[in-house]
């Protein structure tokens, strides 16, 4: 077959099939051409999922009459004029390609009015052949039908789903452009039935109004909410708790300038923030905003403008991650909790300890030798009764010291603390918890390089496999910053001469013999997965309390001081949650109180 120039008509469908994939791309082009024109009220209504009828209103600035020829016609735009404008694109078009590519897959209707204009005009494109521009009546703003989409195309709508289908993709695109310009009010109408109606929302109050009406009252009940600067990037928004996680995917959302996006970068640069809280498989939920210089970041690398190129990709995804991470770092009980608890801070009481004392209670076998001089117990806050634990609590007194998690008054089949505060019960998993201590001060200990450790009398041997060794000599740099000394003594031993003094209790060389075999084949694991906070993680999950270990009300208290002390205190090291709160309302229902 000999080259030849494609026509106009073609050229235009092949355009369409890259940027308009199904209805709601239809609905997607038009409602970002309304927000380009600087509308501040926007109605879409849809028939038959999109493909009887798409028809989008909006009070934007219009069009003349002599700019709706070159409206429907490739390439040609108001956005961009020079390379300049394409290197800072601040507007959601800007190809001059939609309108075109639409009117070559369907029958579309341009009407419009420009804001000093005396007159409306409109004209038609159906099947790419443009009509003569005529008279029409319309207030100042514009209107756009799209009839019979893909009419033309059969092969492009044999690939149509159902009507139920294709209207749910609508939807969610209008939601989704309803977050992203949160000013500018929406209407969404299909069949005649209105399915959504939002005000326009400048204020806070109303901005979050509209969050809760799209993603529903409980996103933003179980998220935190995120506004920093890092130099010229702002990021905003809330990211969900890690125990508000759900298995797909499906309630992340990205903007960038106000621009929805899928970037990779930034998804990554969110779950790396999520490393240390998140339970395995499961998936984070945000919405989140970033905002910078539109010339660091070009838009016009994905056909539908999906995907973005970052100039400095690597200065964009540390600060996204360092954002994350902060944020989640400050999970405590104090934060997640509605109302503080606060309780009398006496001299002495656990409260009042620091890391290192609580350390001292929470390693002693019992209340008499956890009150021991520096560390002691000053009745009646700490009773040993669990009674007497509670009469304290209820004749507490407001004091600047707060306690989230309240006063530990029982254990409970020696794998959970259960403690009293005002609003209720607390029920701590106790290994969880402790295990998320553990963890971080043994991260606080590797990234100053300045291990407390504990030089051994005598040294210690760890049998294991010669491949086993060689896994954990391999890590040799990384044990040392955490306090290790170790040494090999053979092919299949090795000797530990120095160990961290938070571990200085537990069975390390078991310890160490299974970290061995867990290390074996890891080495391509997902950078995600860091060594580091691998075999820091794992130091802590096998050093941390075991269960069935009973625990003096003393021990049970220090651990609880020391979750709220703690970050991410709220999560173990596998994403698990380490307490939950039972409110005293809660309790009286299942009572049946008060009826």
């Amino acid at each position: 077959m000999p080259i030849r120039v494609l026509s106009a008509n073609l050229i235009d469908q092949i355009a369409a099939g890259e940027v308009i994939e199904r209805p709601a791309s239809v609905v997607k082009e038009l409602i970002e051409n309304a927000f380009d024109a600087g509308a501040r009220r926007v109605e879409v209504d849809i028939e038959r999922a999109g493909l009887g009828l798409i028809r989008v209103r909006d009070d934007g600035c219009g069009l003349d009459r002599d700019d709706l020829p070159l409206a429907v016609q490739r390439h040609a735009t108001s956005k961009i004029a020079t390379l300049d404008d394409l290197e800072g694109i601040a507007s959601f078009g800007f190809r001059g390609e939609a309108l075109p590519s639409i009117g070559s897959v369907a029958q579309l209707r341009l009407v419009s009015r420009g804001r000093d204009a005396a007159g409306a005009h409109e004209i038609t494109l159906e099947g790419g052949a443009r009509s003569p521009l005529a008279p029409a009546a319309h207030p100042p703003g514009t209107s756009v039908e799209v009839r019979d989409l893909f009419y033309n195309v059969p092969a492009r709508r044999k690939f149509v789903r159902s009507e139920s289908t294709e209207f749910g993709h609508i939807l969610r695109q209008v939601e989704r452009l309803a977050l992203s310009v949160p000013g500018v009010a929406l209407r969404l109408r299909h069949n005649g039935r209105v399915i959504l109606d939002l005000a326009a929302a400048d204020e806070r109050t109303a901005i979050e109004q509209r969050v809760d009406r799209i993603l529903g009252d409980d996103f933003r009940g179980r998220a935190i909410a995120v506004d920093e600067t890092r130099g010229a990037l702002r990021l905003s928004g809330w990211l969900g708790l890690p125990t508000a996680s759900r298995g797909q995917p499906d309630l992340q959302f990205w903007f960038v300038n106000a621009r929805a996006v899928r970037d990779r970068l930034l998804g990554n640069a969110v779950r790396l923030g999520y490393r240390d809280v998140l339970y395995h498989g499961r998936h984070p939920t945000y919405l989140l905003y970033l905002a910078l210089d539109p010339r660091q970041v070009d838009v016009n690398a994905h056909p539908t403008k999906l995907e973005l190129r970052f100039r400095d990709s690597r200065a964009v995804h540390d600060a996204v991650y360092r954002s994350v991470e902060r944020a989640l770092a400050a999970t405590r009980p104090a934060s997640m909790l509605a109302a503080a608890t606060r309780f009398t801070g006496l001299p002495g009481a656990s409260g009042d300890r620091s890391p290192q004392q609580l350390d001292a209670v929470l390693q002693a076998g019992g209340d008499e030798a956890a009150g021991g001089p520096g560390v002691a117990l000053q009745a009646p806050t700490h009773a040993r009764s669990s009674f007497a634990a509670a009469q304290v609590l209820a004749a507490a007194e407001p004091a600047p010291t707060e306690r989230p998690l309240g006063v530990a008054i029982a254990q409970l089949h020696g794998l959970y603390i259960l403690a009293q505060n005002r609003d209720g019960l607390i029920v701590v998993d106790t290994h969880a918890a402790h295990e998320r201590v553990l963890y971080e001060q043994l991260k606080a200990q590797y990234e100053a390089a300045v291990p407390a450790s504990q030089l051994l009398l005598e040294p210690l041997s760890v049998a294991a496999a010669e491949h086993e060794i060689e896994n954990l000599l391999a890590e040799r740099a990384e044990f040392e910053r955490v306090g290790f000394e170790l040494e090999r003594l053979g092919p299949a031993r090795l000797a530990v001469r120095q160990v961290p003094a938070l571990l200085a209790q537990i069975d390390i060389a078991a310890l160490l013999a299974q970290l061995a075999r867990e290390l074996t084949g890891e080495s391509g694991a997902h950078h995600l997965a860091g060594a580091a906070h691998r075999i820091l993680g794992t130091l802590a999950c096998r050093a941390a309390i075991r269960g069935q270990r009973a625990l003096s009300l003393a021990q049970m208290d220090a651990l609880l001081r020391q979750m709220e002390q703690t970050e991410r205190a709220s999560q173990c090291n596998h994403g698990r949650p380490t307490w939950m709160r039972l409110s005293l309302h809660e309790i009286d229902q299942l009572f049946l109180r008060g009826r």
